[in-house]
């Protein structure tokens, strides 16, 4: 039986760690986490908040996914949006999720992330 989501990997275009270390590092505010060395050897990094751990994966024609995203839960939505858009990320609010406080951002490589409260 499933019992919590462990991960989500989401992809990432070939060099472009550094890129992604300066954006879920210093403007989200994860930790990098090692890969084990099997896995590092591929390329990539993974990274840890809390409980949520996000897994970007090399991706050799790589190309954003335009819909697809993880929604990650903050705790002080207005205070989060401001920690983004001071450190450059774009927040684009959206109110279509009734009861939910949400906005939607995009890392360097692209890919959407939904912060929700």
């Amino acid at each position: 039986m499933l019992a919590a989501v462990h991960h989500v990997q989401l992809a990432a275009p070939p060099g472009s760690e550094d890129l992604l270390r300066a954006y879920y590092v210093d403007v989200l505010g994860m930790t990098e986490i090692p890969k084990p060395p099997v896995l590092a050897a591929r390329g990539g990094c993974w990274f840890r908040a809390g409980a949520v751990e996000l897994h970007l994966g090399i991706e050799n024609d790589f190309r954003p996914a335009r819909k697809a995203h993880p929604g990650l839960e903050v705790t002080d939505i207005p205070a989060y949006a401001a920690r983004l858009d001071e450190r450059g990320a774009t927040v684009a609010w959206e109110s279509g999720l009734p009861g939910r406080r949400r906005f939607y951002s995009r890392d360097p490589v692209g890919n959407r992330l939904e912060f929700l409260v």
